[in-house]
């Protein structure tokens, strides 16, 4: 049985779901973008991470909201709204959404750790220093 924290889901047209192959790294995105591009802004990626560090960098999904569902621990979005930082902090069974063109990071608090499943919009998405 494939478990979300190594092999995500791509949600595509036609309400169709498929298993997509195991995360290697950051290039793994480009190669998930090159997999999907039919499917344009309607596809959406699947995935659940766990996280000991706050996030080093920000990023945007320009082409639809994200959903961010925290099930373990306890993590803090951090959302740029009209130029300022808009914190929302999440435990188990708490939700978020970021709406497209907005900037966020997260922070989880030292010594902790957090985990999310995440339904996002990969295509075209951003990335800035934070």
């Amino acid at each position: 049985m494939p478990s979300l924290t190594e092999s995500f889901v791509h949600l595509g047209l036609g309400a169709t779901a498929e298993s997509e192959p195991p995360f290697t790294g950051i290039e793994w995105y480009e190669d998930y973008v090159a997999r999907h591009a039919s499917d344009g802004a309607e596809g959406r990626l699947v995935s659940q991470y766990s996280f000991s560090e706050s996030w080093d960098s920000w990023e945007m999904h320009p082409h639809g909201a994200e959903l961010v569902i925290c099930t373990a621990g306890s993590i803090t979005l951090i959302q740029e709204l009209e130029g300022r930082p808009a914190h929302v902090t999440l435990k188990p069974g708490d939700y978020a959404i970021n709406p497209p063109g907005v900037w966020h990071t997260a922070d989880i608090a030292p010594g902790e750790t957090a985990t999310a499943i995440f339904i996002t919009p990969g295509l075209g998405t951003e990335h800035r220093s934070r």
